[in-house]
């Protein structure tokens, strides 16, 4: 009968052994780097509570706050399946552009700016130095005037928090980091001044990118009624900016923690649960094969 159907002795077999069981032959076999159906809830979660935050930044919270560990490529084909991604959020976060050597440690490089802040009608002028190492604002004062005594100023608060530092400042061409009294009292506290090439910002580019994200994240954001609110307001955003919000240029800490030396050990921890993730998905892929089985 078989050799009139034209039917092998093994198909014969085989049917006979799985028959009364649903055909299971060509379902899908769960793999280990599967996720799991509330890991992939908990990314769309998170998504919505962090709209305009782009996928690698959620990548690194989600692992931080032990939320669900997975690499960033899935945090972006995830929310982008349920069409909760913009271009704008799928644009590279954290690239980095070439430019003179990067410093190797904390206080190598010090930058200093002046950013201007619309206020009531008027400016003031948001002079900050930064940590080319780690990112971190030493220093920051939002002032009525912008000449050479309020950078000094500001400088030598920036020093007072770190005596025994004698870094190397960067800054642009401004007429205040021109000035024969900035010469002299940048000789007099053992600073070597090095200044950008003219007409070329992206020199500076470390804290000209500060002085963008917080004029989008919290400048453009904020209603700010008086001197005093403004400062606060400014005052608060750069704690968070220190010691909160990670930064993509660093490996995605905060500025606090690259300064510190913590680094590395955020780094194996992030390991650590990655591959605890992917131990996990694995047993439960094997105990689901087993059921399927």
């Amino acid at each position: 009968m078989l050799k009139a159907l034209g039917l092998s002795w093994s198909r014969y077999h085989d049917w006979k052994r799985r028959f009364g069981q649903a055909n299971k032959h060509n379902g899908k076999i769960p793999r280990d780097f599967w996720l799991e159906p509330w890991e992939i809830e908990a990314i769309v979660n998170f998504k919505h509570q962090h709209p305009e935050t782009g996928y690698r930044y959620l990548t690194y919270m989600m692992l931080d706050q032990d939320i669900v560990a997975v690499s960033p490529a899935t945090t972006y084909r995830i929310p982008k399946s349920r069409g909760l991604t913009s271009r704008w959020n799928d644009r590279m976060l954290g690239t980095k552009k070439k430019g003179f050597t990067q410093p190797l440690r904390p206080h190598e490089h010090w930058h200093i700016d002046i950013s201007y802040i619309n206020f009531l009608g008027t400016y003031l002028f948001l002079i900050a130095v930064l940590d080319g190492f780690s990112r971190y604002i030493v220093h920051h004062e939002l002032r009525i005037n912008m000449q050479e005594y309020d950078v000094e100023l500001v400088l030598q608060r920036a020093l007072e928090k770190y005596p025994n530092e004698h870094s190397r400042l960067i800054t642009d061409n401004g007429s205040q980091f021109l000035a024969l009294d900035f010469k002299k009292f940048l000789k007099a506290s053992q600073l070597t001044h090095v200044r950008t090439s003219v007409n070329h910002p992206q020199s500076n580019g470390k804290i000209e990118a500060f002085h963008k994200i917080i004029k989008s994240e919290c400048i453009r954001r904020e209603s700010m009624l008086s001197l005093e609110d403004a400062r606060r307001t400014v005052a608060s955003y750069i704690h968070k900016y220190n010691t909160e919000r990670l930064h993509g240029a660093i490996g995605f800490i905060t500025p606090f923690d690259k300064l510190n030396g913590n680094a590395e050990k955020i780094f194996k921890e992030r390991d650590r649960k990655l591959e605890e993730a992917r131990k996990r998905r694995q047993r439960n892929a094997k105990r689901n094969l087993k059921m399927v089985a």
